[in-house]
This record gives C-alpha cells, structure tokens and sequence, in this order.
C-alpha cells in the first residue's frame, strides 16, 4: 500500500493509504481519545464522538476517517479539546457512574478517558435517572444505568451460529441494549466475558466474574496513554512566598476518608505544622470561626439543611474554597439514593428495616434535627467552589500538592497515578 504524507496540527507525518486516523495518529505519539473505537470492526462504529478532530476544516469523528495524501487534521485546539471534554463529561452526568462502587473500576475505558483528558468534575448536572438493572439473561447482569449506547456489543458478540445477542430497542432518548436471553443462554463462558471486556463501562456484568483487582494491577491505574501527560494545578504558578497560613476543614455527608488520608503524609506533617495552623476543623476540635481562613477544605456533599448551612459559612469564612472527595465533587456514593424518591428511602430504613426495639418503626421528626433533602447535592450546587479534588479519597499527596500550590504558588503537576475517582 502507499504511503502518504497527511497534517496534524500544521505538522507533516507519513502513513500506509487507508490507515485509520486514530492508529495513524497514535502511531506517531499524537492522542486522540476514544470511546468506541475497535481497530477490527470496519465500518467504524462513530457513535461516542470522543474522538472529534476538525478534518480539512469540518468537525468530525477521526475513527471514521481514513488518511490520505494532503489530509488536514486538527487535534489539539482550545477549541476541540474543550468539545471532548464535554462529550466525556455528558457521558459522566447521563449515567449513573459510581466509580468506587463499581466493579469496572480502573478497567473502565469511559473512567479512563477521564483521567487522560483532566476531568475532575462535570460542567453538567447529573441526572440521576433510575434505569433498568435487568438480571433476567442467565449469565449477565446489564446495568442501564452505565451504557453509553456505543454498540460495541451489538456489533462484537454473536453466538457460534452468527445470531446477535445484544441490539438497540426503543428510539431517541428511549434506546437502550436490550439482550436476547434465549441466545445469550447459548453463548460459551469465553463469549459471555468478552461481552463483559468489550463494554467501555461497568454496563455488561458477569455474575461470579468479578474484575476487582488491587490498584496497580488494574488497566488504567499507572501509566498514562500518552506521551506526555501533564495535570498541572495552576496555569500560572504565583510568586512563592511560605507565610503561615491558615485551613479550615469540615465533613459534610461523606464518611470522613478525605480527612484521613489528609493526615496519610507521614513524618511530612511535622513540615506542614510549621507553615499551616487549623482553625474551624474537626481534626482541632475548634467548633467555630475564630478568624477568616485562606483556605477552607471540604468533604461530602449536602444532604440536610445542616449541610447547606456548613458549606454556606465555609465559602462566606474562606478565601478559597476547596471540595476534596467524590462525594463533595459531585455526590458520591451518598447520592445513590437520588434515583428513589424520599419518601421510599424513609420508609426502607425506617419502617421496614429490622429493629431491637419493639414497636421503633417510626420515621424521626424533631425540630432540632436538620431537615433531609430531596436528594444529596454536590458542594458546586449550592456555593462557588474553587477547586475539586476528585477520589475516593484522595491519595494524601494529591491533597497537600493542591494546598500547596494554592496558598504558596508552587508549582505543581499530578502524576497520572495521583489523578483517579476511586
């Protein structure tokens, strides 16, 4: 086959005629993400437009294009890479993804991208829908709630005789994977886990075929797709002058593992006393203000007017604001209840939950207690937040690279392994 010379980014490189773009491209060290591309499947899917480039001047998909003599491509504009992040970060709100409890986490392509194109937090509100969970195919379990409709599936996995097992059903907002269950039955134990490899998310699930590996043997825990990956803190790193400054910290509806691994630093900590005092914080024991703060720091989202209350007094007492955790980036696990209505999360814990107490089934009401939302609101949601820290917690040393960055200008880039959401 002959080889042609095509663009990127105003920049001359060589390829075989016909290559795909996206291998062309990684080929020669360039990244462009993507979701639901398969080098083997031809026609290219195109369906996650993760990999939008602008080619000989009109955005589209790199997967559906093939090089050719004098081909232009733009990869790395503001422009394009902001749409990317979009895509990914729609992908984040539309579905229910909650990382650390999902089994995927660190295979999950979708989470992958996340990390590579510097996500910490979706521009979107999530929504939270309450989609199929559907446990009737003898082997699988396929959660609707973590599709990305990419038709990996459908296009991948046939049984031996060529019937599909998967196929959309339903139209526009509506479609869905649905799965036939008499050919799913018949597929091998190597078929049904390559259904549950392929899907770029936790969505294809295999009962008894757990993918739960310890950080570090996972897919996406360590190194980075590519060449050179750089998360850096400030744009702009200030002047550094180390003046003792003062944190404030709280918890709000999460379960305190921010603040632990806060203090996960080691004999460091006896470096950071010298340069910074806590003020309000459950790790002083100091229950209110005593003076305005340069930096506050907070975990956990919202949940009760309490809360709302807390956070308010921490954006109104702090110059910069920083929320630390899943949970105060965009809910976390806390708002897994947000998919069913309060009343019947009241009703299940309070009323048909087994008690000692004979005769305790009662939902509690008093006017002391804080009031519960409709549903657990990320910090962003209620105040102006400055910076997010995604994890779940995050490693210590994400945390004191962000402090350290903020209140003395340092500057600061993550490794890819510092960067994750569980």
């Amino acid at each position: 086959m002959a080889t042609c010379t095509f663009w990127v980014d105003g920049k001359p490189y060589q390829a075989e005629e016909g290559t795909n773009l996206v291998d062309a491209a990684k080929t020669h060290g360039i990244f462009i993400p993507s979701l639901c591309y398969f080098q083997h499947i031809d026609p290219p899917l195109g369906t996650c437009r993760t990999c939008t480039c602008k080619i000989n001047g009109r955005h589209s998909p790199a997967c559906t294009e093939a090089v050719k003599e004098g081909l232009k491509v733009e990869v790395n504009t503001p422009e394009l890479m902001d749409i990317r992040k979009a895509l990914v970060e729609m992908m984040f709100a539309e579905g229910n993804h909650f990382c650390p409890a999902c089994e995927k986490s660190g295979n999950c392509d979708l989470q992958h991208m996340g990390y590579e194109l510097g996500i910490s937090q979706s521009r979107f509100p999530h929504l939270f829908k309450d989609r199929l969970i559907d446990y009737q195919p003898k082997r699988m379990v396929m959660e609707h709630n973590r599709c990305i409709k990419c038709r990996r599936c459908v296009e991948e996995i046939f049984t031996t005789d060529g019937k599909r097992v998967f196929n959309y059903i339903n139209r526009g907002n509506e479609t869905r994977v649905g799965i036939d269950y008499e050919q799913e039955a018949r597929l091998s134990d190597s078929d049904a886990e390559k259904a549950m490899a392929i899907c770029p998310t936790g969505a294809i699930m295999v009962r008894g075929k757990s993918l739960s590996k310890p950080f570090g043997d996972r897919a996406f825990d360590l190194k980075s797709t590519q060449k050179h990956y750089s998360y850096n803190i400030l744009d702009k790193p200030r002047a550094t002058h180390f003046e003792k400054k003062t944190i404030a910290t709280v918890s709000l509806a999460g379960c305190f593992g921010c603040h632990m691994s806060l203090l996960d630093i080691d004999t460091e900590i006896l470096d950071i006393a010298e340069l910074v005092s806590f003020n309000k914080s459950p790790l002083t024991d100091i229950k209110s203000f005593t003076q305005r703060c340069h930096l506050g720091l907070v975990e956990g989202g919202c949940c009760n007017t309490e809360n709302i209350e807390t956070l308010r007094k921490f954006r109104e007492m702090c110059d910069t604001l920083v929320v630390m955790g899943e949970c105060a980036v965009w809910g976390g696990l806390p708002a897994m209840r947000n998919t069913i209505p309060l009343g019947e999360c009241l009703e299940e814990a309070y009323l048909n939950s087994v008690t000692s107490e004979p005769d305790a089934t009662i939902v509690p009401y008093h006017e002391d207690l804080p009031k519960i939302l409709n549903r657990v609101y990320a910090c962003n949601e209620i105040v102006k937040v400055d910076y997010t820290i995604p994890g779940c917690p995050p490693s210590a040393t994400h945390i004191w690279k962000v402090i350290k960055s903020l209140l003395w200008g340092e500057e600061y880039s993550l490794l890819y392994s510092e960067f994750k959401y569980d």
